[in-house]
């Protein structure tokens, strides 16, 4: 496997993020990165595709203020962390069990879990192998498919983007799915962690891995982690935006399905798809006042 890792130069300039970089060696060539932040109770923050943990900016101080340990790891593939340079290295299994040895290696428990994105994808997979380790979630903009519903054709659209346009710029991608005026700063964070194409193969891959039919290698362990799901009753809040095409009234399905999130103070907030940059100290504060409830 080639490694491709971005130069600590590359991350002299992020705003409004002054975070130390932590850094875990998942496998003998694979290094993660991490933030780690504040003491408390711990809330793991999990980013999607195409961005970083650099998303969450807006909602780490105000956890931190609010008593918490947050942490936030960049996804392999993403961010500060290692990059594979082949697409044929990643696999959503592989991402799970990625992350899965940070969270060992930490020794996390208690877990309040935020899942955005591809945040839910592995994020509830970790939970529902390890239930007795979280103890709440809160959803935003994400889903956890198993390939028996077609997918809107706004995600078809974006999974054909992501495999075929010559240029893939990942800034961009932040800019349109957000409601958001993001600053040139900004725009060069985003796209800090990829100084050339070649460091774009997880950024492209993972839309592909999304399970779309029932075919998929990982549409089985979707569905028994739903059947998990629909036992779970530990507390479990919605907090879906307003604008976004891909996940508009997923927290349904979560609050049909999910017994946790009976009785919760649900939310449909204003913003597009990366609600975190749309309205990221809004939900920090709602999840603050979720977790003061329980």
């Amino acid at each position: 496997m080639n490694v491709l890792r971005t130069p600590d130069s590359a991350f002299t300039q992020l705003p409004d993020f002054p975070y130390a970089p932590n850094y875990f060696q998942v496998t003998a060539n694979l290094r993660m990165h991490y933030v780690d932040e504040g003491q408390g109770p711990v809330v793991l923050l999990l980013h999607g595709e195409p961005s970083w943990s650099f998303l969450y900016r807006k909602m780490i101080p105000v956890l931190v203020d609010g008593g918490y340990r947050v942490v936030v790891p960049d996804l392999i593939g993403f961010g500060r962390s290692d990059k594979p340079a082949a697409q044929d290295d990643y696999s959503y299994a592989k991402h799970i069990v990625w992350t899965q040895a940070l969270l060992d290696e930490l020794e996390l428990t208690n877990i309040n879990l935020f899942i955005q994105d591809w945040g839910g994808l592995i994020g509830l997979r970790l939970l529902t192998a390890n239930p007795d380790n979280f103890a709440t979630v809160v959803a935003g903009n994400t889903m956890l498919p198993t390939g028996t519903a077609t997918p809107p054709q706004a995600f078809l659209d974006w999974q054909n983007f992501a495999a075929t346009s010559p240029k893939f710029d990942i800034a961009t991608v932040l800019q349109r799915a957000t409601t958001t005026n993001l600053s040139a700063e900004v725009l060069a964070a985003y796209n800090a962690p990829y100084p050339t194409e070649e460091y774009k193969a997880g950024a492209r891959k993972f839309p592909a891995l999304v399970p779309t039919s029932e075919n998929d290698p990982e549409s089985d362990n979707n569905k028994a982690a739903w059947m998990i799901l629909a036992q779970w009753k530990k507390p479990f809040l919605t907090l879906f935006s307003d604008q976004d095409p891909i996940t508009k009234g997923g927290e349904q399905v979560f609050q049909k399905i999910v017994p946790g999130t009976k009785g919760q103070d649900h939310h449909i907030v204003s913003g597009g798809h990366f609600l975190q940059e749309d309205c990221g100290e809004e939900l920090a504060q709602l999840m603050l006042k979720f977790y003061e409830q329980i």
